[in-house]
């Protein structure tokens, strides 16, 4: 396991400090072929089924970053990752990227891959694994068209509100929450590069925030979160707490990104579409709210006997949580210094 976490992590780093389009996608490759065995370590047919949807998507996604690159080295006869793309090069990548990342309209595969897969995988896939593509498309922005990501980024905010709405699993809620969150990204990513970056930062911060309190918890479906209350009252605070972060409530971290990506669209005269990504985060926060009413605000309906939990000495470390869980409640007055 741990060699297999270990070529994950270079495969990521591979492509991100690579300069050369060969390089990157061998990267991709790695990091793809890692995580496959992780997803299929439950010995399920749905585990099976969501390594293998990854492995064809993620495979046609490298196999277009391939082509783009060769059809790109035929015409300029470079392989730099920075130099200017032909048009039918970066259309390719662009549909790759998307496709890596899981934006709409390429979103598909990626709540049915976090369901089929356990916690602690869902929580890779939805934070480690998109640090690559983005590393990508940051490298490569100057290249790819402007309205293609400011479309794909409304259409990912309000595919994951839309789809949020009605799921009982809080794994495939976390999967559109990082849809509705990658669609923020993408729009900012063609205007300013630094408030992607940030907005990634904060976004890994509070998903892995989530993540724990919900490994911890050991809650599967939205009724799982009905009796958190039992385990840990501090852990219920914290979770009701991360999840409205990440709904971007002020004054908490995750308001930061929301409010400077608003910001800089306006700026940029993007009324329209601002206006229609603010309703889609209305969307998700419908989703947060409910899930933090479980948690927090309810007892469920059982008898007395089932009230608590069997109180054993935790399985999880519990550390873990700390750092994540405090930056991503208490970051908002930090804004200066982080803009700067």
């Amino acid at each position: 396991y741990m060699i297999i976490l270990s070529t994950l992590a270079t495969g990521t780093i591979i492509t991100m400090t690579s300069y050369h389009w060969l390089m990157a996608w061998v990267g991709l490759e790695l990091n793809t072929l890692a995580i496959i065995p992780i997803i299929s370590t439950m010995h399920h047919p749905r585990s099976t089924e969501a390594a293998t949807k990854y492995f064809l998507t993620q495979a046609a996604a490298s196999a277009l970053i391939l082509f783009s690159s060769m059809t790109n080295a035929w015409n300029t006869g470079s392989w730099d990752i920075t130099q200017p793309l032909t048009s039918p090069s970066y259309i390719l990548l662009t549909m790759a990227l998307a496709m890596k990342l899981g934006l709409a309209p390429l979103h598909f595969w990626l709540p049915e891959v976090i369901q089929g897969s356990t916690m602690t995988t869902a929580f890779i896939i939805t934070t480690w694994q998109k640090i690559a593509p983005m590393s990508l498309i940051f490298l490569t922005m100057n290249n790819l068209s402007t309205s293609v990501f400011l479309l794909m980024g409304l259409l990912s905010s309000l595919v994951g509100g839309w789809g949020g709405l009605n799921q009982t699993q809080t794994r495939k809620i976390m999967a559109y929450s990082s849809i509705a969150h990658l669609g923020w990204m993408a729009t900012i990513s063609s205007i300013m590069t630094n408030i992607l970056i940030m907005n990634l930062l904060i976004y890994l911060i509070m998903t892995t925030s989530v993540f724990l309190s919900l490994i911890i918890s050991k809650s599967k479906t939205v009724q799982d979160t009905t009796s958190t209350w039992t385990l840990s009252p501090t852990l219920t605070i914290i979770m009701l707490l991360s999840l409205l972060s990440l709904g971007g409530l002020p004054p908490l971290t995750g308001f930061i990104p929301k409010w400077l990506i608003m910001e800089e669209l306006i700026l940029q005269n993007f009324n329209l579409l601002i206006s229609m990504m603010a309703a889609s985060s209305l969307l998700s926060l419908y989703f947060y709210l409910r899930l933090t009413y479980t948690t927090a605000l309810t007892l469920s309906p059982n008898t007395t006997q089932t009230k608590l939990k069997w109180r054993f000495y935790p399985n999880t470390p519990t550390m873990f949580i700390t750092a994540p869980a405090t930056i991503s409640i208490f970051l908002l007055p930090m804004t200066p210094l982080i803009l700067l």
